[in-house]
């Protein structure tokens, strides 16, 4: 049963990251405003590749330790340098969407720490 928890576990944890990352190719124009840095576009598409390539890892297990930790390493950094500036300034939908992120690094951390790239 463990080995099906996984299983279930990591398709149910890459399919919603997948559909995010077609998300910001499909609504690029609405995230838009929300990078913090310039570069705009650009760095929209380019969670939204990172988001895919992250589930298709997952799925298809290769690299997926590398996959999970790179991952929550892109979802810290949009807590603190795109959510938690909003909560701070009394974006009342900051914050759940910050904690959301920070839930999700740990659940790919998590995933992280049960593979060892080396003996994929």
């Amino acid at each position: 049963m463990g080995m099906l928890t996984s299983t279930v576990a990591r398709w149910l944890y890459a399919i919603p990251m997948g559909i995010f990352g077609l998300m910001h190719f499909m609504a690029a124009d609405q995230m838009v405003d929300m990078v913090p840095i310039p570069g705009g576009v650009f760095w929209v598409y380019l969670t939204g590749v990172a988001l895919i390539a992250a589930a298709v890892s997952f799925i298809i297990e290769k690299q997926t330790r590398l996959a999970g930790l790179l991952l929550a390493l892109m979802l810290v950094i949009f807590a603190l340098s795109i959510h938690l500036p909003g909560a701070m300034s009394g974006n009342e939908a900051s914050m759940p969407s910050m904690l959301k992120d920070l839930a999700l690094a740990g659940g790919a951390l998590f995933i992280a720490g049960n593979y060892d790239d080396k003996k994929e």
